[in-house]
């Protein structure tokens, strides 16, 4: 029973661990080696309440969060939710098309920019696809596949050899340094880690699944394997950087277009040549998962929330809005990746800041939801969740609000 739920939450943890996640937790490791592994316990937690909701959300109801928040809270919300959600997600699209062309560069040096004109449109086209011209079994079954290439970012991390006592008990004992380039990191790694396009992507991927609430146990535990695997894909991330670059003082900077080559580089020498080969595969294998799921999560959401046919099963003549935004999104992202000399590293990351600043606003309309009985009736939250979701919201908040102090304010931070 439970291997016939399992999908979606695995789907959305794994999805998690896109480009710009990569990029975020690769950061945060060349630049502050293990300091930050104690964030990706407290992003656990956070995001447990966060998608538990959705899930039991789209198990009860069989809608998606944009079909809930329009009947909720009427159209103008609606659209101004959509306007920020499709910002983000775009945004993101070609952050995840940058790191195709950034795994493509990485797997053939020799290439030059030749390797992303190729890899990109060809990666669009399979992506493209794969979601509109295959079934959603076939989808998520292949997606699942994917999943399984995360493994070597752990080869890679062991590999590298880190001085594992170190590793520990910096992911229990945390380490604040306020400089606004510690803060930067921590709101990417907060950012990417809990992403307003999670929620959206796995509450319809379990209502397009036609999940039931005699499902809603067996999904929990979808949600928990999924949480689970997110974090220990980055803590493998970060140990690998922090053991190699971070240990031999090799600076990154982020807006340096060849930032991607050199943290790749920075790892053959100290973890071997197959450490650097098996990063660049994560990355082209995190970059495709996101491209196809990205644009989807945007796509489900502006046509639940405008009532418009939706479904990857569906033909352009059953859902032209559906495939018309999807293929938009697709052919945007790829075009602008394509463009060359830009710098990818910092592309790839941008989007984490802007999800760790609007993941404030999100919460107080899922909890809104989840709390009506109109809604959930007998399964809405129970004390212990709203008590949970309420220090995940102050905890978000109190990120956001430090973040942009840093930025309007930067005299009380070290740079």
């Amino acid at each position: 029973m439970l291997l016939s739920v399992i999908g979606p939450g695995v789907i959305t943890g794994n999805t998690d661990n896109d480009a710009t996640g990569v990029t975020g937790y690769a950061l945060a490791g060349s630049q502050f080696g293990y300091d930050l592994l104690w964030v990706l316990l407290v992003t656990a937690i956070c995001l447990w309440p966060i998608m538990e909701m959705v899930a039991r959300m789209g198990v009860v109801t069989g809608k998606g969060l944009s079909d809930l928040i329009r009947e909720r809270f009427g159209v103008t919300p609606t659209l101004w939710a959509m306007i920020f959600l499709f910002a983000a997600n775009a945004t993101t699209t070609v952050a995840e098309f940058t790191g195709i062309a950034a795994a493509a560069a990485l797997l053939f040096p020799y290439a030059g920019d030749l390797a992303r004109y190729i890899a990109v449109p060809i990666a669009a086209f399979l992506v493209w696809f794969l979601v509109l011209r295959g079934s959603f079994r076939v989808v998520e079954r292949v997606l699942l596949v994917l999943t399984l290439v995360y493994v070597s970012y752990a080869v890679s991390a062991a590999m590298a050899n880190p001085p594992w006592g170190q590793v520990i008990r910096q992911t229990f004992v945390p380490t604040i340094r306020p400089t606004t380039a510690f803060i930067l990191i921590f709101i990417s790694v907060v950012g990417t880690t809990i992403t307003p396009w999670m929620a959206f992507f796995q509450q319809s991927n379990v209502a397009d699944k036609g999940l039931h609430p005699a499902d809603l146990t067996y999904e929990r535990v979808d949600t928990g394997i999924g949480i689970f695997m997110t974090q220990i894909v980055a803590f493998f991330i970060i140990v690998a950087c922090g053991a190699t670059i971070f240990a031999h003082n090799i600076k990154v900077d982020p807006s340096d277009p060849s930032a991607f080559s050199k943290i790749a580089q920075s790892l053959a020498p100290f973890a071997g040549h197959y450490a650097t080969l098996l990063f660049a595969i994560g990355l082209m294998n995190a970059s495709l998962m996101a491209a196809s799921v990205l644009p989807l999560t945007t796509t489900y959401a502006i046509t639940e929330a405008f009532g418009f046919e939706r479904g990857v099963d569906k033909s352009f003549r059953e859902a032209p809005a559906f495939q018309t935004i999807y293929t938009t999104l697709i052919v945007l992202g790829a075009g602008v990746a394509m463009f060359p000399g830009a710098p990818l590293a910092l592309i790839t990351n941008l989007p984490n800041i802007v999800n760790g600043v609007m993941l404030p606003l999100l919460l107080p309309l899922l909890l809104i939801l989840a709390n009506d009985k109109r809604v959930l009736g007998r399964y809405r939250n129970g004390v212990f969740t709203n008590a949970l979701s309420g220090v995940v919201f102050v905890f978000l908040t109190g990120v956001t609000l430090i973040f942009l102090a840093s930025i309007f304010l930067p005299g009380l931070f070290r740079s």
